[in-house]
């Protein structure tokens, strides 16, 4: 592993205000290649062992990869205006639906979006605040964008287009349509949706409940959702994470909170991963993503992110559908791990502050 002092000074001074001179850089980029050493090192050390997959050859597990029901449909436009809570803003279900115009429920709340987030390039560009919504806070059934770094944004773009970034079930809907704009999107494009979001703050929209009980849920297109009649089931081995308002979710509002419940003791076990590698069963993850797990340069951070997608990753490193640039370091991280330790792990990265 390489890391460019001066490709990194450079970019980090493109990223600051001109008035940032290159030289008060310098020392930070020093300090990070000190530390990326270390994690070289470590890395290197955790190589040197030997691994035994935990599960062997398991299946995506299917609770944290939802699929549409067959024959879903979305409702017709009906010119009905729909409203979400502390919005003077109203639209259709056509505009909700639309995959080229981002709901922009809150000016106030984000900076000018650029074209190619509020509104795409049709036809196959698609807003990317449509997904992720305006401020890129996304959802259960993505990826949240908000704040991370520019140079991983753009990686994960072009390992969409070059096939080193997969899913272990491709044909969900989110996958492919990520896929399919890697390959029409342009580089300058996809630098100023990356810009964009990585000067955003992310904020905490989940609330982590460790418990033996969960209501019953159904899949509402891309996610699970509280079943309108009612009921509760064994929580079993498994996240189960719902948005506390489906209309609001529904409506691509980026202030939707969601509730992750999650089995009871799987937080302070994940903790145990994550700060001690859990009687080296695995590396800690502040090595790599920073001692607050909010990321270091251009590795990102993975604090308050949703548990349902934190799993879908460390399956798919695992088992090899991500295999972009350092993603032989997090296949090895993930090695001696099975199910229970990827849920443990997300439940606790889900409590943290983002």
């Amino acid at each position: 592993m390489t890391f460019d002092i001066e490709q990194f000074v450079g970019d980090c001074h493109n990223s600051l205000a001109d008035d940032v001179p290159q030289k008060a850089i310098r020392p930070v980029a020093k300090a990070m290649t000190t530390r990326l050493v270390l994690v070289t090192a470590l890395s290197l050390a955790f190589l040197s062992q030997p691994t035994t997959p935990a599960n062997g050859a398991d299946a995506p597990p299917a609770w944290a990869y939802p699929m549409t029901p067959p024959g879903f449909k979305l409702p017709p436009d009906d010119g009905k205006l729909h409203h979400v809570p502390n919005s003077s803003a109203a639209f259709t279900t056509g505009q909700l639906q639309d995959r080229f115009f981002t709901k922009d429920w809150r000016p106030d709340d984000h900076p000018p979006m650029p074209d190619i987030v509020a509104y795409g390039r049709k036809a196959d560009v698609l807003a990317c605040g449509h997904c992720h919504r305006a401020d890129g806070a996304g959802g259960p059934e993505n990826s949240s964008l908000t704040g991370l770094p520019a140079a991983y944004l753009r990686q994960q773009v072009v390992d969409f287009r070059d096939g080193a970034r997969k899913s272990s079930v491709p044909q969900r809907i989110p996958v492919a349509l990520m896929v399919s704009l890697s390959h029409a999107v342009t580089d300058d494009e996809v630098a100023q949706a990356a810009a964009y979001f990585s000067s955003l703050k992310p904020k905490r929209h989940i609330k982590v409940i460790e418990t033996d009980t969960v209501p019953k849920t159904y899949v509402a297109w891309l996610i699970y959702a509280v079943s309108k009649d009612g009921g509760s089931e064994s929580i079993g081995g498994r996240i189960v994470e719902v948005p506390d308002d489906l209309d609001q979710f529904e409506s691509y509002d980026s202030r939707t909170e969601f509730t992750a419940y999650v089995p009871v003791g799987s937080v302070a076990k994940g903790e145990a991963l994550v700060t001690s590698g859990g009687a080296d069963k695995t590396v800690q993850c502040g090595i790599c993503h920073g001692p607050d797990l909010k990321g270091l340069g251009p590795i990102p951070g993975i604090a308050g992110r949703s548990p349902s997608y934190i799993v879908r990753q460390l399956y798919d490193f695992k088992h090899g559908e991500r295999a972009g640039p350092w993603s032989a370091l997090m296949a090895r991280v993930v090695a001696n791990l099975g199910e229970e330790d990827f849920i443990s792990l997300a439940a606790y990265l889900a409590s943290r502050e983002p």
